[in-house]
This record gives structure tokens, C-alpha cells and sequence, in this order.
């Protein structure tokens, strides 16, 4: 991912948090963050991820949780859909799926995105795995058009599959110089916190559904 100032001045999106599919899980509850280098923790220490982030949270709240982390820095859509198979074994319950930023960064076309993840989750859907999509939004210097043709994508996508949906990935980080590397795009240890923050309360009513309300 590049383009230094790409996230400033970037609205986020409001956090409607969508959790309407029932879910059923035995214990521990083995999740994979599928993702790109906002999954993959990019340039930041071991521990500091945000699926590891996010175990540690979930484990202090009680919750038997195991989470991997198969983000890959640089990947687009179409990468995630072709490690699949490979990058989320049969024992697991639930993916994370957050992909699309590098496919908005470099242009790709809206439709494009959108037939990779409706693969996946179609792929998902049939091994009987969960997901949660994450979404993204497009960054102000792609012009109205192609926003007008990105944004929907995950909302649509989680109304069609009747999966929770968690809008914007980068909620309370993006354009915040604080929460940032250098860069201007990842998050750094702080903006990881950030996230994983705002990302709990959509993820527990997800676990809430499983036996005996995890």
C-alpha cells in the first residue's frame, strides 16, 4: 500500500454495527483474520496485530478464542481468493475478512472486488464457515465516481449473504496522525488498539449467538 497523505481527509464511514446470522461454535472458538497489511500488523512487533490484539482482548472478557493472523501485506481480493483454501483450515469456525484496500488503492475495478469476495464467501459459506466482512471505503483522491461504485460493495454483500458487517476497518484511525505510521495509512501499535476498540462490540455479539452465549 502507498500514497503517503492517501488517508487525510478521509471520512469514516458510521459504525452501524450488523450482527443478524446465528452462529453455533464449539469451544475454543478458532477464527483467521484473512486481510491484508492492516491484518497483517505491517511494520509493527510481535504481539501488536490487530488479530493478536484482538485474542487477548477477547481471552480478558472470557472468551475461548484462538485467533490467526493470515494477513499478507500488498495483497488484493484476488490474492485472498486464490490462498483460500490453503490460508483457512477445515477446523475453522469463523473468518474475518478484510479485503479490498489494495484493490482501491491501485484502481481495480469495483466489480472486480466484489465477484473476489462474493467468491469467498460463497467458498466459506459452503465449508460452513462464518464470516464477518470488514470493510473499506474509498480514499477522497479517487474521485466521486469511483467512491460511488466501491463504498456499497460491503454493505451489499453483507445484506446478500446476511453476514455481519463491520463498515470501515480503519474507523477512528484514518486521517488520525497519532494512530498512524509515518506512512500516513497503517496503523501503528496505538491505532491497533483503536481498533480493535471499536471492533468488539460487533465480534462478541457475533460469539453471544454460539452455545450458552459463549
Amino acid at each position: 500500500m502507498a500514497c503517503k497523505a492517501f488517508w487525510n481527509g478521509l471520512v469514516g464511514a458510521g459504525v452501524a454495527l450488523v450482527a443478524s446470522a446465528s452462529f453455533a461454535f464449539a469451544d475454543p472458538v478458532r477464527i483467521v483474520g484473512l486481510g491484508d497489511s492492516l491484518m497483517a500488523g505491517y511494520q509493527l512487533d510481535a504481539g501488536q496485530s490487530f488479530p493478536e490484539k484482538l485474542e487477548a482482548a477477547l481471552k480478558a472478557r472470557g472468551h475461548d478464542v484462538v485467533i490467526a493472523n493470515a494477513g499478507v501485506s500488498g495483497d488484493t481480493s484476488a490474492g485472498g481468493l486464490s490462498r483460500l483454501d490453503w490460508s483457512v483450515p477445515d477446523d475453522t469456525d469463523m473468518v474475518i475478512l478484510e479485503l479490498g484496500a489494495n484493490d482501491m488503492l491501485r484502481g481495480i475495478a469495483p466489480q472486480v472486488t466484489e465477484d473476489n469476495l462474493t467468491a469467498m464467501i460463497e467458498r466459506l459459506n459452503q465449508r460452513n464457515i462464518d464470516v464477518v466482512l470488514a470493510g473499506m471505503v474509498a480514499a477522497p483522491n479517487l474521485g466521486a465516481d469511483y467512491a460511488a461504485q466501491f463504498n456499497p460493495i460491503f454493505p451489499k454483500l453483507a445484506a446478500r449473504y446476511d453476514v455481519p458487517l463491520y463498515p470501515f476497518f480503519l474507523e477512528g484511525v484514518a486521517a488520525e496522525r497519532a494512530l498512524l505510521l509515518e506512512d500516513g495509512m497503517h496503523p501503528n501499535a496505538a491505532g491497533v488498539d483503536r481498533m480493535v476498540e471499536n471492533f468488539l462490540p460487533l465480534i462478541e455479539e457475533v460469539l453471544a449467538d454460539g452455545p450458552g452465549g459463549m
